[in-house]
């Protein structure tokens, strides 16, 4: 009898675990993608600025801020497919095998419909929103507050 209690228990806080461990996932994810689009070019720059100091731009520098920005983007990006890989073991969510377009076989129907029916992760569409505020915040500040480089 005190082991049927102990199941019970046991099956009950495994729901509740599970959700925290995704919801913990999917703030990860939205902290990382977040990210990509302000922290990594922040960082690169400060990073380069003081690497350079205060002596003049020069391309080296420029140089430096574009290498550092590649690296820190490419660890957002492993960090990404590492929170989904992770988000799709916790929901058991079947891995799909990715094929590059190119290598596709005109038939390839049946790999089209099990993408169809499987549907996007929310890590994809957490992805997929912060690009989309991202862009839209760029072209707002462009074309309300940038102001011309032309003279008045």
């Amino acid at each position: 009898m005190l082991e049927a209690g102990a199941d019970a228990q046991e099956s009950r806080d495994q729901p509740r675990v599970s959700r925290l461990k995704r919801t913990g996932l999917l703030i990860a994810t939205t902290l990382v993608s977040i990210n990509i689009w302000t922290g990594a070019p922040v960082l690169a720059l400060w990073v380069g600025s003081r690497l350079v100091g205060r002596r003049a731009l020069t391309m080296g520098a420029v140089f430096l801020v574009v290498v550092l920005l590649a690296v820190f983007v490419g660890a957002l990006a492993f960090a990404l497919t590492w929170l989904n890989g992770r988000y799709a073991e916790l929901v058991d969510r079947p891995e799909s095998r990715r094929i590059a377009p190119w290598l596709r076989s005109i038939r390839a129907e049946d790999q089209e419909f099990l993408r169809a029916k499987q549907g996007s992760s929310p890590v994809e569409w957490i992805i997929m929103a912060s690009t989309v505020i991202a862009v839209l915040c760029l072209e707002v500040w462009f074309f309300f507050f940038a102001g011309s480089p032309l003279p008045q």
